[in-house]
């Protein structure tokens, strides 16, 4: 008589040898899951020193890159002036507006930072029921704000 786990390998190994023939024999047809990127790695315990302070300085490392990327007061101030500068007219009260061609030209001569922002996509986003097809200037210096 056979025990127990015999029987479980026994069961095992048809099972396998069943699969293999119903796929047809090979190992598999898709293997890109061997490709799957890390994407958790968990935290250094207490006595791990050196994986801390490398935790650490990465960290440090990203947020001053992230924060180089921020616009500046002064890169604020350049943008607010571009965009009053090339509203395009009339008025809707007191709200200046912008078309699109203002926009791309604003877009311009705002810097490396501001492109970004400066996408179809998000003047199409700010698009509401104007009847020129324009944004509001306010609305977008806003979006700028929030954002970046």
């Amino acid at each position: 008589k056979k025990s127990e786990q015999e029987l479980k390998d026994e069961e095992m190994e048809l099972f396998t040898k069943y699969y293999m023939e119903w796929k047809g024999g090979r190992k598999s047809g898709n293997t890109s899951y061997t490709n799957i990127p890390r994407f958790y790695y968990r935290l250094p315990a207490e006595d791990e020193v050196l994986l801390q302070k490398l935790r650490e300085e990465s960290r440090a490392v990203f947020l001053q890159r992230k924060s180089r990327e921020l616009l500046d007061n002064e890169e604020l101030q350049n943008l607010w002036f571009l965009l009053d500068k090339h509203q395009t007219l009339p008025m809707i009260g007191e709200e200046a507006m912008i078309n699109y061609e203002n926009f791309l030209k604003v877009g311009e001569k705002a810097g490396h930072k501001c492109k970004q922002f400066f996408t179809a996509k998000i003047f199409a986003k700010l698009l509401h029921n104007d009847p020129y097809g324009r944004i509001s200037i306010m609305q977008f210096f806003n979006y700028v704000m929030r954002k970046g």
